[in-house]
């Protein structure tokens, strides 16, 4: 009953006519930064910073919660529409969505995507709103060797599923992973691959090897392999979901909602790695060879539906370590840490005693501002659909300028457009060879976490391999990652040998 009087207290506060203005400018913001690659919630909310200096706190935490839980549903767009994924996080909706685009069905997966976005951010709040003390002090007892585990599992499912076979995967995950590498060393500080170019030291942007790699090379492979398009295939048969999308869509909003919201308390990659096991799980569990065959050709629901949840449960339950332990989980959580020490408030346990109005006010924002984002973005499904009916040429060329424009603008280096034209013609090779390329994005995000986690657990376990089987939270992930890779091959090994007694 407390935390209900609290919550209750929180929305008094939430709905101030200032406050909702601010967390509807916040969600609107932060849809538009979504859907522009390279700027991301991170450097929005650092720019805005300043600006807010002389805002009440409540209205400048609303505001900025807005711009980020807004600027991950707004990077479903453009991979939907354009397969120009705006944030990181939207690059399993990609490779699903953009093929629903094109096959006719970008209303759907639109609406699947803002559905699932406020399904999973509703449930990840309530989570947020009941639990966020236990679910905050189980995962602080999570150490490096389970976090160096659950990256590996995150590479073996992803090179596993993802592909046409788990050598080409694997070969483009090391790919991801060698790039990782390029920068400082992290311990010695030394250069590393970096080849004698003074622009490589700070490593290689992941944004800009996602949108090289999905963006420019979606359109370099479009002009150079595949002619004229048909322009047909843009047709949009309808914007709304049928019944069969939602009976697909709502197991797989409950499964990524499930999926994300214990990965947004832990510091284990942010939102990558539960949208890319979402997507894994959805294309193993699906059974009807209709939905199956629908996955890599004309698009599955459940590769938006499902890895979109995931993405907003993450993001919601990443506040949670953040409120009650003063941990940020990711780079955007970080600048809010950093908000909220302006203004003279240090997240920790204490907050909900110190500054329990602010605390329950933010909440309480939450619940609205997923609301408002259903409101603001499900109306404009058609709208953005029409972005599909722009002739191919045009299409393709705004494509590259808003590629280019936003290289550009993270670092304002030449090097970067060069690098991004060079990633693209890389795109452009493993998609003529059939090689996938989200894993090289994972091995690039989660590489360097990796090696950091992987020296922390062998400086704890004095060089030894054996601390990553003492306790039980390894012991199980070990037993997982093996799972995955053994049962897969069982299996098909006892189908084969099944089908050849029947052929006898």
């Amino acid at each position: 009953m407390d935390i209900f009087n609290a919550l209750m207290t929180g929305f008094a506060a939430a709905i101030t006519p200032v406050n909702l203005l601010w967390c509807l400018v916040g969600c609107a913001l932060g849809t538009a930064v979504g859907v522009l690659p390279g700027i991301g919630p991170a450097v929005a909310v650092a720019m805005l910073l300043p600006i807010t200096g002389k805002v009440d706190i409540t209205a400048s935490m609303i505001f900025f919660s807005g711009i980020y839980y807004g600027a991950m549903y707004g990077g479903s767009t453009t991979s939907i529409l354009l397969n120009t994924p705006g944030e990181t996080a939207s690059m399993v909706t990609a490779m699903e969505g953009n093929k629903m685009a094109k096959s006719g069905r970008a209303g759907a997966a639109l609406a699947t995507a803002a559905i699932g976005s406020f399904v999973a951010g509703t449930i990840a709040t309530v989570i947020v709103t009941l639990f966020a003390p236990f679910v905050a002090e189980f995962a602080v007892k999570l150490g490096p060797p389970e976090y160096f585990l659950l990256m590996l599992l995150a590479f073996t499912t992803v090179s596993a599923v993802l592909g046409k076979s788990t050598l080409r995967g694997m070969t483009a995950l090391f790919i991801g992973l060698a790039a990782g590498c390029v920068g400082l060393d992290q311990i010695s500080g030394q250069g590393r691959y970096t080849g004698g170019v003074p622009e490589l030291l700070d490593g290689i942007e992941i944004v800009l090897v996602a949108v090289g790699l999905f963006a420019v090379a979606e359109v370099l492979y479009a002009v150079l392999y595949e002619g004229k398009v048909v322009e047909a295939q843009n047709k949009l048969s309808r914007v709304h979901m049928s019944k069969r999308d939602w009976k697909r869509s709502i197991p797989a909003w409950l499964r990524g909602t499930a999926i994300g919201t214990p990965f947004g308390c832990i510091p284990a990659g942010g939102t990558e790695i539960p949208t890319f096991l979402s997507y894994a799980m959805e294309k193993k569990l699906a059974k009807d060879p209709q939905d199956k065959a629908e996955f890599g050709t004309t698009g599955a629901i459940e590769g938006v539906a499902g890895p979109e949840a995931a993405n907003n449960a993450t993001v919601t339950a990443a506040l949670i370590p953040l409120l009650t332990l003063g941990i940020p989980t990711s780079n955007t959580t970080a600048i809010l840490l950093g908000a909220f020490q302006n203004y003279g408030i240090q997240p920790g346990p204490q907050l909900f005693t110190t500054s329990a109005a602010l605390v329950w006010a933010l909440i309480a924002s939450l619940y609205i501002g997923n609301v408002m984002l259903l409101v603001l973005n499900l109306p404009m499904v058609g709208l953005w659909v029409k972005l599909l009916k722009i002739p191919k040429p045009q299409l393709y060329a705004g494509i590259l300028i808003f590629a280019t424009v936003g290289a550009y603008g993270m670092r304002q280096s030449a090097f970067d457009l060069f690098l991004l034209y060079g990633i693209g013609l890389l795109g452009v090779a493993m998609r003529r060879f059939d090689f996938p390329t989200a894993p090289v994005v994972v091995g690039m995000i989660l590489g360097p976490l990796a090696e950091a986690q992987l020296r922390n657990a062998m400086s704890i376990g004095e060089g030894s391999a054996v601390v990553f089987f003492q306790r039980p939270m390894s012991i199980t992930l070990v037993v997982v990652i093996v799972a995955v890779l053994v049962l897969p091959r069982v299996a098909k090994r006892m189908s084969e040998r099944k089908l050849a007694r029947l052929a006898a």
